[in-house]
C-alpha cells in the first residue's frame, strides 16, 4: 500500500493532478509485497519559463528510490518519473533486497513480478586521491569554478566537517554537509 505526500511549488495541486500521480504510482505498488508500506513523496514544481519538474522519492529502509524529470509537460514528466522508478526496481532488485534483509524478515521486499534487467557491471575506471584543504564556502565555490568541475569536496574551516558542493540541473549550486553519526 502506498501513502502519498504530494506537494506543489508555484502550483496548486488539483484533484486531477493528484489522481493522475496516484494512478501512475500505483503501477509501482505491484512490485512490492502487500504488507510492505510505502511512503511516496512527490514534489511538483513549475518554473517561470513554463517548465515543470517532477520529483518522486520512495524510502525503503536503508535505501531510497528517487527519480526526477524536467520538461514542458507536467503529465509527461510524471509518466517518465514512474518509468524511471520502475527501471530502478527491475535493475536493482537483488541489491535492494540484500540491503533490506535485516529490515524485512524474509529479506524479500518485492513480489515475483519484478523481472530483473540484465545488469551492466559498473566498474571503477579511475582512482584519485585528494587533499581536503580547510576552506570557507566562498573559497570552495571559487575553487570549483576555477577547476571547471560540477562538484567540489572540501573541509569546512570552522567545524572541520566534510562538505560537497555541486552544480544542480537548474544551474544553482547545492551543498551536501556530511554528518558523522555519534558513537
Amino acid at each position: 500500500m502506498i501513502k502519498y505526500s504530494i506537494r506543489g511549488e508555484n502550483l496548486e495541486v488539483t484533484e486531477a493532478i493528484r489522481n493522475y500521480v496516484e494512478t501512475k504510482l500505483d503501477k509501482v505498488a505491484k512490485y512490492f509485497r502487500d504488507e510492505q508500506e510505502l511512503n511516496a513523496r512527490v514534489n511538483l514544481k513549475v518554473y517561470r519559463e513554463k517548465t515543470a519538474k517532477v520529483e518522486v522519492t520512495i524510502p525503503l529502509g536503508s535505501i531510497t528510490l528517487r527519480a526526477e524529470d524536467v520538461s514542458q509537460d507536467m503529465y509527461g514528466s510524471i509518466d517518465l518519473v514512474v518509468d524511471k522508478i520502475e527501471r530502478q526496481i527491475r535493475k536493482n532488485k537483488t541489491k535492494i533486497e540484500k540491503k533490506n534483509r535485516n529490515k524485512v524478515a524474509t529479506g524479500q521486499v518485492f513480489t515475483d513480478l519484478v523481472v530483473e534487467e540484465e545488469e551492466v557491471a559498473s566498474k571503477v575506471v579511475r582512482s584519485k586521491q585528494i587533499d581536503l584543504k580547510p576552506m570557507d564556502l566562498e573559497e570552495a565555490l571559487l575553487q570549483m569554478e576555477l577547476l571547471g568541475h560540477d562538484f567540489f569536496i572540501y573541509t569546512d574551516v570552522d567545524d572541520e566537517s566534510t562538505h560537497v558542493l555541486y552544480k544542480r540541473e537548474d544551474g544553482d549550486i547545492g551543498l551536501l554537509e556530511v554528518k558523522v553519526p555519534e558513537a
